[in-house]
């Protein structure tokens, strides 16, 4: 398995679509297959399109990554995935490979294919500004540069800002490799060295979907030491969801969100 401890640098923008340096994540894809991969530092955060029948490699770098996702539909980001439905569909409390995330239309946004971890969080929501600098104290632009600390909330919306969505549009978060367990009273509890260096999950998106990341602390991670891991990223060209699917063969209403995407496509 190749090393994580450190990250190599993004390729120039000269370099050709099917340089090495871009199969660092994906080295077992196909080079003319590979759209793009990225890194995404610890702390910070970024906002794709991604097109309907193309993947998404997410790797951790780090011991501790957390990776929070918003999904949109990109036609009309009025749609958007939605938590309890997605939950109640799957008759589940965390995600893994054959999950599908709907959006309040009853359409598939995205399957999870792959998945090393297991355990995904949908419940843990994101770690806002007064949070992080009470636990972690501040680090402001001014005073630290590139070094400064990140919310996820803060993140998220600088990345759907960009795309005309604001605080009314902000929406229940994926905690990608992080996991939460419930005790006998309702409370939540983080579960510490989740997720390994290494952990990789990919999602297919089923529509064309504007997708928003941030890397920074999930908010129940009892550390008091701002240190998130950063993300490796790798998007292909995978095609849309085959009839024997095992996403959409996981659970009937896996097939008919995904009917209800494909209907759109038409």
């Amino acid at each position: 398995m190749e090393s994580f401890t450190t990250i190599p640098p993004n390729p120039p923008a000269t370099e050709p679509v099917d340089a090495p340096v871009l199969q660092r994540f994906a080295p077992d894809l196909p080079a003319d297959k590979l759209m793009w991969s990225d890194t995404l530092p610890g702390g910070g955060h970024w906002s794709y399109l991604m097109p309907r029948g193309s993947s998404l490699r997410l790797v951790a770098l780090g011991e501790g990554a957390n990776l929070s996702a918003l999904l949109y539909a990109a036609r009309n980001p009025l749609e958007r995935y939605n938590l309890p439905d997605t939950v109640k569909a799957l008759h589940t409390a965390h995600y893994t490979r054959g999950h599908v995330l709907m959006s309040d239309m009853g359409r598939a946004l995205a399957s999870i294919t792959r998945d090393d971890v297991g355990w995904h969080d949908p419940f843990g929501a994101l770690l806002d500004d007064t949070a992080m600098e009470t636990k972690y104290g501040a680090h402001r632009y001014e005073a630290h540069r590139n070094a400064m600390h990140r919310s996820g909330k803060t993140g998220l919306l600088i990345e759907i800002g960009k795309h005309g969505l604001g605080r009314r549009d902000l929406i229940a978060p994926v905690n990608f490799f992080t996991k939460l367990t419930v005790d006998d009273e309702g409370g939540f509890h983080f579960v510490p060295g989740h997720a390994k260096a290494g952990a990789t999950v990919e999602l297919r998106f089923e529509m064309d979907v504007l997708l928003a990341l941030s890397s920074a602390p999930h908010p129940l991670n009892p550390s008091t030491d701002y240190a998130p891991a950063a993300i490796g990223l790798a998007a292909w060209r995978s095609g849309p969801a085959p009839a024997d699917d095992y996403c959409r063969n996981f659970r009937p209403e896996n097939a008919r969100a995904l009917h209800n995407a494909e209907m759109l496509a038409l």
